[in-house]
């Protein structure tokens, strides 16, 4: 069994399709709009492997991660310290996402009675209007969750 201090120096690798998504997506995308070469960007694997590690356990969903990798190309700090900083993780606060789902379903009434009528596939909207809402930091399937409860 490894040592203590491997185990706290020692992080997992994100899947090779998440970090595919991020090399060739995210950071190939500034690279391209800013005419600069990848590794030029100041984002290292390591970092990439923070972001994805941030995805995963909830803290952050993918359009906080990209936030997150501006503040990478700028020097910002670690994944974690830009997460902090910015206030970009997702809120799960169950009283912000019930107010903001309240909010969304008096502002959309129509929506609410197709799903309150079995179309559950309406829900999409006001998890939309929750999102925009929240400024995209809802943790979206708590909301959807939140939504089915409320209308069925």
């Amino acid at each position: 069994m490894p040592s203590t201090w491997w185990r706290r120096r020692w992080r997992p690798a994100p899947p090779p399709q998440a970090a595919r998504k991020w090399w060739l997506g995210e950071l190939a995308r500034r690279a391209n709009d800013t005419d600069t070469a990848i590794d030029a960007l100041g984002v290292t694997p390591a970092d990439v492997a923070a972001v994805q590690q941030l995805v995963d356990a909830g803290t952050i969903n993918d359009k906080l991660a990209r936030k997150v990798f501006e503040g990478l190309y700028s020097g910002e700090g670690t994944p974690a310290e830009i997460v902090e900083k910015r206030g970009l993780a997702v809120v799960s606060d169950e009283g912000a996402l019930s107010a903001a789902v309240d909010n969304a379903i008096a502002a959309n009434p129509d929506v609410a009675d197709k799903i309150r009528d079995g179309k559950v596939a309406a829900a999409g909207a006001l998890i939309g209007a929750v999102m925009k809402e929240m400024r995209g930091q809802a943790d979206a399937g708590r909301v959807r969750e939140l939504i089915l409860e409320k209308l069925t």
